[in-house]
Formats: C-alpha cells, sequence, structure tokens
C-alpha cells in the first residue's frame, strides 16, 4: 500500500497540482493585498472617503460606528464591503488566469486533427490505411 501511495504521489499530473496549488494561493494573496491595499483605497475615496472593508448592515438594535466594533460587541451584521472585496478579488484573478490560459493556448503547438478513419467500400467497417484486403468482409481492396 505504501508503494502504490508512493507511485500515485510521484506522478507527474500529481505534482504539477501540488505546484499550482501552491502558486495559486501565493497569487491569491497578492491579488487580496492588490485589492485591498491599492485599488480599493483610490475607488473609496472617489465615491466620498468610503472605506468598503467597513460597509456593514447591523442587524440588532444596538448601535455600532464600525464592523470591528460591531464584530467585538457580537452583533449580528451582513458584512456587505468585505463580500464586495472579495468579489473583486475573484474577479481580478478569474481575469489573470483566463489571460494565462490565453497566453498558454497561443505559445503551445496546435495538435493536428485526426485524419478520418479509412473505410471498407463494401461493409464500411473501419479498417488499417495500408490494407488491401478488408479484415470484416474479406473484399480486395
Amino acid at each position: 500500500m505504501l508503494n502504490e501511495f508512493k507511485k500515485f504521489i510521484m506522478r507527474g499530473n500529481v505534482l504539477d497540482m501540488a505546484v499550482g496549488i501552491i502558486i495559486g494561493a501565493a497569487f491569491g494573496k497578492i491579488v487580496t493585498s492588490f485589492v485591498n491595499d491599492i485599488l480599493m483605497p483610490p475607488i473609496g475615496l472617489l465615491l466620498g472617503q468610503v472605506d468598503f472593508s467597513n460597509l456593514f448592515f447591523n442587524l440588532s438594535s444596538q448601535p455600532a460606528t464600525s464592523l470591528a466594533e460591531a464584530k467585538a460587541a457580537g452583533l449580528p451584521v451582513i458584512a456587505y464591503g468585505s463580500f464586495l472585496n472579495s468579489v473583486i478579488d475573484f474577479l481580478i484573478v478569474a481575469f489573470a488566469i483566463f489571460l494565462l490560459i490565453k497566453q498558454v493556448n497561443r505559445i503551445m503547438p496546435k495538435k493536428a486533427e485526426a485524419k478520418p478513419a479509412r473505410l471498407c467500400p463494401y461493409c464500411r467497417m473501419e479498417i488499417a490505411e495500408d490494407a488491401t484486403k478488408c479484415p470484416h468482409c474479406t473484399s480486395s481492396l
């Protein structure tokens, strides 16, 4: 069982996937920082000094001036600003992946389209390209 597990782990696909997950997680952190620290502050400034990460609906009757204050008090809130940041974060990651896949597809050689199989003119079964007799109906070709 241990040897089977070792074979499974050492397959190229598993290692490639592991590397992809690690790089993806690191890339996700970079994009999250880009959204929260670089992109959203100027947008908030343009919209009138709005800090998107602090936007929330207070579902209780107790007042709270900030999301941190509401969470510290244990108040039920809908943190739609954090959700908005996450949506923008996702859209940036999705767009970056789209651009990456597009470039990889452009660089990778195109696969030659498979030639249609040769068919016997009598029985219409698939035969080898260099066949002189059909293996299915034994007709001479």
